[in-house]
């Protein structure tokens, strides 16, 4: 629709209304049907008469208090979105209609301010039927699928998307509903699938990469922040709704690929590909995004041989497998998935020994016991007829280095008495010392290779003592420049640590691992979870983060900012535009032009800010339905950290 120009005459409409407010009306009312008058009326059968007439006058009426309705009605809803009361009086009827009226007839929509009401009348309909499998079917009689894929088709705005998106995953989630979405399959599909690759371009050129306040469409300003803040807050809201947006598009995704239906739309390479830079980021840390789409997919068996094809794909599971994210074991499990394939092991074998080598001595992760042994026994499983396969020398010593660990050395440790192991002990810690004398007169290489005959010697059961090793040794690697082996043996001193990822300094200089080799978001987490050891611990009361620590922080969530790739692009774009509009120039104009995108992309860091100011719902909760196949589990760090010396 193309009224933007008479959007912006619209006024701020009454928001933040509660369910008192709306029980005051007002002193010379003298509508017979008023809600707000309802609302007060103490006689129970008379109010709920009054309002079910209401909401079936409500979508013939012109009347300018509809927004204010609306608005009290969404407040409603995300309060109390299992109140049976609005649903059995006909809001969802409703609520169609209206959303059908705003998008049939134009002059009404730009009337008032009844553009505001289709987004909250979508929003309404998915905040009942969230958790409520009698609130969906309801919902579905009363037929809310029809304009809800009007506005996911993009027939007003991003904003609107947002909230038709969001109920319809809330109903195809359950048994019951999914099949009234499913008649629209192939289109909705298709539909979720551009909108999360596409969502945060979107955002970012139509409203954060708009500098000028002016120019951005003042409905969308008062939706987002109510009235509260600046521009600033504007920003934070936008980069929060953006990845709502995608994840919530991901759901959608997630309640038919679970059923296994449109996985070959799913599985296309591109969307493959986009999938794997798919995070909730910081404004969303609760949904797993893209992993969790291809974790599901991997559960199938085209799924599996689709991603058993992407290299790109395998490369990032390995680094989400390596890392302190909480999908961390999502990434594991799909990987496993592929291993346990004979169609796909040999696919994906040679990348993923190399990272799952580093995590065989995880023990509990994502509320699941004996990681690392069900890691081993997956790529061990034919380790004999593996090795004739093996091509790269690398995969095939790891794979000795497995069955070493957990087959031959096991073994020959299990008849160690005690008075040996410490015997071994102090054995160890003489080395350690020796290497850390190396270590602090400059000998790094003569350091690395007295923590390698230290980790030789030490007996698998002395874990802290392995965890300071595997770290001073990772120290070595990143000053000989060599951040893959620092990766991997900080990664086997983290899979020792207890709870996993709790030892300090091997978060830490992974951080600086990932950053040597430009993974902003692994090194993002890390470095986070760095902090977090130092405001966690019991002396934590005046702390003070190190500077080099929030100097990394600040450069990676530049880096890794959710419209990181948006903002480039667009910078991009600009610059092609002039070229384009300047003809070729010489060879200094075209330094300036160099110039003038580098500062476009680096400017205004200030967006990449932390979390979200204003939370509306949990996006994966829900108990009953598909939700509760689409788990979360994350473990609390607050043991005491293991220190190296």
């Amino acid at each position: 629709m193309d009224f933007h120009k008479k959007k912006e005459k619209l006024s701020i409409p009454l928001t933040n209304t509660t369910a008192n407010n709306m029980q005051q009306p007002k002193e010379t009312c003298t509508n017979l049907n008023c809600f707000f008058c309802l609302m007060k009326e103490p006689e129970s059968a008379i109010r709920r008469e009054g309002i079910a007439n209401c909401f079936k006058e409500m979508p013939f009426t012109n009347d300018q208090e509809h927004v204010l309705v609306l608005s009290g009605l969404w407040n409603i809803a995300m309060t109390q979105p299992d109140d049976p009361e609005f649903p059995s009086l006909g809001i969802f009827n409703c609520t169609a209609s209206l959303i059908h009226r705003g998008l049939t007839d134009r002059d009404w929509l730009l009337r008032d301010q009844n553009l505001y009401i289709p987004y909250y009348a979508a929003h309404v309909i998915g905040s009942y039927t969230m958790n409520k499998v009698e609130f969906a079917e309801k919902a579905v009689n009363s037929g809310v699928i029809q304009p809800l894929m009007e506005l996911f088709r993009g027939k007003m705005s991003w904003v609107e998307q947002r909230v038709a998106v969001r109920a319809l995953g809330h109903l195809a989630s359950y048994e019951s509903t999914f099949e009234s979405v499913a008649e629209y399959e192939e289109e909705v599909v298709n539909l979720a699938m551009d909108l999360a690759s596409n969502c945060l371009e979107v955002v970012y050129v139509n409203y954060v990469g708009e500098k000028d306040k002016s120019k951005r469409l003042n409905y969308h300003c008062n939706l987002l922040t109510r009235g509260v803040g600046g521009i600033e807050m504007e920003n934070r809201k936008a980069e929060e709704w953006a990845s709502q947006i995608q994840c919530w598009s991901l759901y959608l995704l997630n309640c038919f690929a679970i059923k296994e239906r449109s996985i070959n739309l799913m599985c296309k390479k591109e969307f493959l590909s986009d999938l794997c830079g798919m995070w909730g980021g910081l404004v969303n840390h609760t949904s797993p995004a893209g992993v969790g789409l291809i974790r599901i997919l991997c559960y199938t068996e085209i799924g599996r041989k689709r991603i058993s094809e992407s290299q790109e794909v395998i490369e990032k599971l390995c680094n989400l497998s390596r890392s302190s994210d909480d999908w961390q074991y999502m990434g594991i499990d799909c990987l496993r998935l592929l291993l346990n394939d004979f169609d796909t092991r040999y696919k994906v074998i040679d990348i993923a020994t190399l990272c799952l080598v580093d995590l065989i001595e995880i023990r509990t992760l994502g509320g699941k016991k004996n990681i690392g042994e069900a890691i081993a026994k997956t790529l061990l499983m034919d380790f004999r007829q593996t090795k004739s396969k093996i091509v790269d020398g690398r995969v095939e010593r790891a794979l000795e280095e497995i069955w070493d660990l957990k087959v031959e050395r096991r073994r020959k440790e299990k008849r160690l008495s005690n008075e040996k192991v410490e015997e071994k002990r102090v054995l160890v810690s003489l080395i350690k010392q020796q290497g850390n004398h190396s270590f602090s007169v400059g000998e790094t290489e003569e350091a690395l290779l007295k923590y390698t005959e230290g980790l030789e010697i030490c007996p698998m059961r002395l874990r802290k003592e392995r965890i300071v090793l595997y770290s001073n040794r990772a120290q070595c690697h990143l000053l000989l420049n060599d951040p893959d082996s620092a990766i991997s043996d900080t990664t086997r001193a983290l899979s020792l640590s207890t709870p996993v990822n709790s030892h300090s300094k091997s978060l830490w200089r992974r951080s600086q691992a990932y950053d040597m080799k430009g993974l902003a978001k692994e090194s993002l987490m890390d470095c986070l979870m760095f902090i977090n050891g130092f405001i966690g611990s019991e002396t934590a009361k005046h702390v003070r983060i190190p500077y080099y620590a929030a100097r990394m922080i600040t450069k990676q969530m530049e880096i890794s900012w959710l419209f990181a790739t948006a903002r480039s692009k667009t910078a991009s774009d600009h610059m092609d535009k002039a070229k384009q509009s300047d003809g070729d120039d010489d060879a200094s104009n075209n330094e300036e032009s160099n110039c003038e995108m580098l500062r476009m992309i680096t400017k205004n860091k200030a967006f990449a800010t932390g979390l979200s100011t204003i939370v509306e719902e949990p996006l994966m909760k829900k108990s009953g339905s598909v939700r509760g196949k689409l788990e979360r589990s994350k473990e609390r760090k607050n043991a005491g950290l293991a220190t190296s010396q």
